[in-house]
């Protein structure tokens, strides 16, 4: 099966947005590694905003398990 979300995109066009449960973090979904995001250790690469970021976005790689854990999809 293609992932139809491979592509890396900015911020502003971001497959998916998270928040979490008290609103101090944003992740934004821009690229995901694989199709199954419920596979052990899936993962996506996001831009990253929170109480330590000081208003900046940071990016990396992040656990899908973990941002589902702490947050809901807002968009």
């Amino acid at each position: 099966m293609k992932n139809p979300m491979a592509k890396m995109v900015k911020i502003e066009n971001a497959y998916e947005t998270w928040q979490s449960f008290d609103g101090s973090w944003i992740w934004k979904v821009l690229k995901k590694w694989q199709v199954d995001d419920n596979k052990p250790y899936a993962r996506w690469l996001c831009a990253v905003q929170s109480p330590y970021t000081m208003g900046a976005w940071d990016y990396g790689d992040v656990y899908v398990e973990e941002i589902k854990s702490l947050a809901m999809k807002v968009s």
